[in-house]
């Protein structure tokens, strides 16, 4: 019996000694082991707004550190996000359908591509004051537009006011200065402009300025393309699958957070980027929320047909220096 004893509590205490063993290694390893997060650059197109607020979601609530990713987003260049991208010195930028076609045509086409949709519709169209018949595109005949003088921008608007029955030759073109919307308006310095109505438009109603509206998607369903999407390098993205995948699988964690919890995104972006008119972002955010995914359950996702409907156009109007085969510039490889 006294050996009994003596070899069990002998077996005991071996044992003790073994787990202590494994744990002060496990408790070593882990001291020793550093966590490494892989560096991604994203690029915004222009100053922090709420197409951006899914990115700064990602950022402040971990999503891109769970993702085992460090990412800095960093303001636009003078010559564009796109060219920050395609040279590897950024991996991710926001850009726009319709502001892709010069990167991804002719002889010196860039090496990027589209990866997911920042919003499921276009929600761009033409802002001006109430009442004054400028809520359908036929009423822009004799009215004063704020062109920027491309050749897409007018071919949308010469398409839609001639689709309503209007003479686009009759249209007012002015070239634009506006860099407030609601100020524009008031004084009447223009009477109508293109603008993205999840921002200028939501400021306009912050600031109680009564405004007639209508969406391009609305008139000609060509329009409906996808603007902003985010944007990665054809090459890298190839080389770098995985990581890829992980950034925009905590992207979409970020923008599906926005959707439920608008009030909490707003702040989250307010804190990411003080100078913004929190009451302007909070509005804005409510709006958004049904823009992210829309009718579609995978947020992100670039439907294919609507995507070439749009550059087809582009190719008959002629508007590309070389005609778009049908699929390029996008794909939902990366997305989950």
């Amino acid at each position: 019996m006294k050996k009994r004893i003596l070899s069990f509590i002998l077996a005991v205490a071996m044992l003790s000694m073994l787990f202590a063993g494994c744990s002060q290694s496990s408790e070593n390893k882990s001291g020793k082991k550093k966590e490494t997060l892989k560096k991604i650059t994203f690029v915004l197109d222009w100053t922090p707004n709420t197409n951006h607020t899914g990115i700064y979601v990602a950022k402040e609530k971990g999503y891109f550190k769970d993702a085992g990713l460090d990412v800095e987003i960093v303001q636009p260049p003078e010559d564009g996000a796109e060219t920050l991208v395609a040279s590897q010195k950024a991996q991710f930028c926001i850009s726009f359908q319709d502001t892709m076609i010069p990167a991804i045509t002719g002889d010196d086409a860039l090496p990027i591509e589209a990866v997911a949709a920042v919003l499921q519709h276009n929600t761009s169209g033409i802002i001006s004051r109430k009442g004054e018949g400028m809520d359908a595109p036929k009423g822009l005949e004799g009215k004063k537009y704020a062109t920027w003088n491309l050749d897409i921008e007018k071919a949308t608007l010469k398409q839609v006011v001639e689709d309503d029955g209007g003479d686009f030759s009759k249209v007012e073109l002015i070239p634009s200065t506006v860099t407030d919307e609601v100020s524009a308006l008031k004084s009447k310095s223009v009477d109508a402009i293109w603008i993205f109505y999840g921002w200028a438009g939501i400021a306009t109603k912050v600031a109680k300025l009564d405004t007639d509206y209508f969406a391009f998607k609305d008139i000609n369903p060509v329009f409906d393309y996808y603007t902003p999407v985010i944007v990665g390098n054809s090459k890298w993205l190839k080389e770098n699958p995985d990581t890829a995948k992980a950034f925009l699988s905590a992207v979409k964690k970020g923008y599906e957070y926005s959707i439920e919890n608008y009030k909490d995104a707003a702040e989250i972006l307010c804190k990411a980027a003080p100078e913004l008119d929190s009451k302007l972002v909070l509005e804005s955010q409510k709006y958004m929320k049904d823009q992210y995914k829309a009718e579609v359950k995978q947020w992100g996702y670039i439907d294919s047909k609507r995507w070439n409907n749009f550059y087809n156009w582009i190719n008959k109007n002629k508007l590309a220096e070389s005609k778009i085969p049908e699929n390029t510039g996008f794909t939902n490889d990366y997305l989950e």
